[in-house]
């Protein structure tokens, strides 16, 4: 019998978790009420969709300029200290641009600037805040934890742009952007007062270069994790054109003031808290295929309804009900993500996974931006509706892992390497090799499964792999990778988990010597100067 579904609220019996979360709550209403401002104060320099469909990309860019630099810091530097950067160097951005917005000194090119630094805040801010969630609650509860995370964002997409409409209206832009700078300072006193535990490691941190490329070529050979990016880089090409034509078709197309804007948005916010708490009765129901398929299809009905409808009520109705869609599509899309990468390259994995969602919601404003100059508003909405369900032919080719996840529990799959003399940390390239004997009529069979654990050497740092048959000898078999260095070698003997071991051990299984499959370390010899 399946287990019962977890409340999406249990992770807030968890003191830090809860700390966090209500501190990130704050900060995302004055995110949004910062967003609405923006946006209002873009479209009253410029009637051109094209113009205040690049607020999102400002927003939205840096993540796909920084996304995996933030991700290769958040895993080799203190993530506390990082947060507490990030954080200031948003209330900087804030407090400059409420400042320059009351003095009458702003313009679209210094919004637009001031915009891109507040998102560049919080591309580097995203990796960290979410590869921290497994350390705040158990991994039972990750999966609420993750929706709750969504959940910040969009109370504060409920509360937000109706109290920043309203503030708009009554005061100017420039006390919303006041307001936001000020939301920042509750996260900052939250996280400087957070302990987190130290994992100690007798090997140095990775370099910044090193740690990205690590990150890159664990993100080409993760076939779980690869599947989760080109699934919501398909999803969020085409759904961005709600997010970057709404304000136009608000305003220009319906002719509604600050706070109608407002309202409307919060109805998106409205539905996806109620969304919300749906969600873990339909992990419970249903595969994650089939909710990301129903979701996909709902958001691509209310993109295209968006197209004609003008009776105000019925399209905040509507927006509810896009609002449940895309609750579920982000939390499940988030959830997958965390479930594919173990802790020491979490946050690089996220990094991937928010450059491609981030950098699919501001690329695709552009283009629909672009697209509703020269075609209309309308006519684009209809366009990206279609997208969306066109779209959903990626499920066939990259259907998503079952609903659980790997077991990513650390494992030492190897013992500790036997050498004579200590190598270098930077010596290498590093040549390992390992002999097998297997029965030559399981040959092709144990080739499989040693192809499969070859994926995993690959992912986990060696820059080349192969296994060899010897032609003179038909039960023998050696496996061969390069490690770009020593140090790399040993950073891959603590990377392995459960989920690896099955794999190696299947592959071992084969083997048929009365001793275990040798090993042997060879470092590039390099001619005397």
């Amino acid at each position: 019998m399946d287990e019962p579904a977890i409340s999406v609220w249990r992770p807030l019996e968890h003191s830090v978790f809860r700390a966090l979360w209500i501190a990130s709550l704050v900060s995302s209403i004055g995110t949004w009420m910062q967003n609405v401002g923006g946006v209002w104060l873009m479209s009253s320099f410029s009637a051109s969709p094209f113009l205040v469909a690049l607020m999102q990309t400002a927003t939205s860019l840096p993540v796909f300029l920084v996304g995996l630099p933030a991700g290769a810091l958040a895993d080799i530097v203190d993530r506390r200290r990082l947060l507490l950067l990030t954080q200031g160097l948003m209330l900087l951005a804030a407090g400059l641009l409420s400042a320059a917005t009351i003095a009458g000194v702003i313009g679209a090119t210094g919004l637009l600037a001031l915009t891109f630094v507040l998102g560049l805040g919080s591309a580097l801010n995203m990796p960290t805040w979410q590869a921290v969630m497994p350390d705040l609650v158990p991994r039972h509860d990750l999966p609420a934890a993750v929706t709750l995370n969504g959940v910040t964002v969009n109370v504060g997409r409920a509360a937000g742009p109706a109290l920043g409409g309203a503030i708009v209206a009554a005061s100017g832009p420039g006390a919303v952007f006041l307001l936001n700078a000020l939301s920042f300072i509750g996260v900052l006193v939250v996280v400087y007062r957070w302990r987190p535990p130290t994992n100690a490691s007798v090997l140095p941190a990775e370099r910044v270069m090193s740690a990205i490329r690590t990150g890159v070529r664990y993100v080409w050979h993760a076939r779980e994790l690869r599947t989760v990016l080109v699934r919501a880089g398909v999803f969020i090409g085409a759904g961005s054109a709600l997010w970057a034509l709404l304000p136009v078709l608000i305003r220009h197309e319906l002719g509604l003031g600050a706070a109608g804007f407002g309202v409307l948005l919060g109805c998106i916010g409205l539905g996806a808290i109620s969304g919300a708490t749906l969600l873990p009765r339909l992990r419970h129901l249903y595969s994650l295929d089939r909710a990301l398929v129903g979701a996909t299809v709902l958001f691509a009905l209310v993109t295209g309804a968006l197209a004609w409808l003008t009776n105000v009520v019925a399209l905040a109705a509507l927006l509810v009900v896009g609002g449940v869609a895309w609750i579920t599509l982000m939390a499940s899309f988030g959830t997958a993500a965390q479930n594919t990468a173990p802790g020491w390259v979490r946050a690089r994995a996220l990094g991937a996974y928010l450059l491609v969602f981030q950098g699919g919601l501001a690329l695709g404003s552009v283009f629909w931006g672009a697209l509703a100059e020269k075609a209309g508003t309308r006519t684009a909405l209809i366009v990206a509706a279609a997208a969306l369900l066109g779209g959903l032919t990626a499920t066939a080719r990259w259907p998503m892992a079952r609903n659980g996840g790997l077991d990513l529990v650390a494992s030492q799959l190897w013992p500790a390497p036997q050498v004579e003399i200590e190598p270098r940390p930077d010596a290498g390239p590093v040549l390992v090799t390992i002999d097998y004997r297997i029965d030559p009529g399981k040959g092709q069979d144990f080739a499989t499964a040693l192809h499969a654990l070859g994926r995993l050497r690959r992912r986990d740092g060696a820059i080349s792999w192969g296994v060899y048959h010897d032609v003179a000898d038909p039960a023998r078999y050696v496996e061969t990778f390069v490690v770009e260095s020593w140090i790399e070698h040993l950073r891959q003997h603590q990377r392995g988990t459960n989920a690896d071991r099955v794999i190696e051990d299947a592959a071992r299984a084969f083997h048929v010597g009365a001793d275990p499959p040798r090993t042997a370390h060879l470092i590039y010899a390099r001619p005397k100067p």
